[in-house]
């Protein structure tokens, strides 16, 4: 998944005319704000000069997805949300948890409502309609991802590349990987920008690449050899088990896999472009420029 381009004093950042009708300037609550997107979002906001409210399980605002009471309290007086629900939109209990954060948003008068999603998610997409339905007057725009470029260089294949193997359940499936800096800028624009209200906004990069394709080019970036090694989901789940995940985690994180490596999101969108003007960072150009930035030192 991605970022994306905040709006400035012109239109240029948020990409068509018309966007800049409906600018917002007040305070920004980010959840999740120390995660990949969270951080990459309010780096934005802050460069721009919007107020923003970091929410994160022990940061200065506390925000914890698994205890609601505090919730209230980190939206009290803020004028929009960016909601990074974790672990995913497709989990249990999902559905019920975006209600209630609408509901409480709506009480406390937030007027913009951002929401992360997975694309190809059939449970994620009954997560979004239970915000959008408790969210009151709120504006809500929902972005749904393609992968992570980042699970690469910051997530749970770090390690994979580092050691040559990346071993993984997606098979001959390809994927249009996103770059989390495109991704923050296209949430960036839609809170502080106008012309998104109601708006989804499928996000992906500008082509489709395998797995095993993925790793020959993460090759050629840190200048050693990388190969993909495909394995079952099953055997997926053992592997994260044996590294610590409960098994119950585990078995969801492969069976979502499995859901969403299956070929129905091989195909790339326009969005990103719609939404900034620009075409989105290529798989190449991440590789080039994590290699550059020391991620796989390790």
């Amino acid at each position: 998944m991605t970022e994306n381009a905040y709006t400035r004093d012109d239109d240029s950042s948020s990409g068509g005319e018309g966007r800049g009708v409906g600018r917002m300037t007040g305070t920004v609550l980010v959840t999740s704000g120390t995660g990949k997107t969270g951080r990459r979002v309010v780096e934005r906001l802050t460069a721009l000069g919007v107020p923003v409210r970091p929410g994160s399980r022990t940061g200065k605002v506390p925000f914890d997805w698994q205890d609601d009471t505090g919730w209230e309290a980190a939206l009290r007086g803020t004028e929009a949300a960016y909601v990074a629900y974790y672990p995913d939109l497709a989990v249990p209990g999902a559905a019920e948890a975006m209600a209630a954060f609408g509901r409480t948003a709506a009480a406390c008068g937030v007027r913009r409502v951002v929401l992360l999603s997975g694309r190809g998610e059939p449970q994620a997409a009954v997560a979004e309609e239970a915000l959008r339905g408790a969210a009151g007057r709120a504006e809500v725009t929902v972005v749904r991802s393609a992968f992570f470029a980042q699970n690469f260089s910051e997530g749970a294949l770090l390690d994979g590349v580092i050691g040559g193997e990346l071993v993984f359940p997606a098979g001959t499936a390809a994927e249009p990987f996103l770059d989390l800096d495109d991704l923050a800028d296209v949430v960036v624009a839609a809170l502080t920008g106008g012309g998104h209200a109601g708006a989804v906004y499928e996000l992906t990069g500008p082509r489709s690449l395998t797995f095993e394709q993925a790793a020959e080019e993460l090759g050629r970036a840190t200048g050693r050899p990388v190969r993909y090694v495909p394995v079952t989901g099953p055997a997926y789940a053992s592997l994260l088990e044996e590294f610590g995940v409960p098994g119950a985690e585990a078995g969801f994180l492969a069976e979502l896999f499995a859901t969403l490596l299956d070929g129905h999101n091989a195909a790339t969108t326009d969005d990103v472009k719609k939404v900034l003007g620009r075409e989105p960072n290529d798989f190449s150009g991440f590789a080039r420029e994590a290699a550059r930035d020391g991620a796989w030192h390790g």
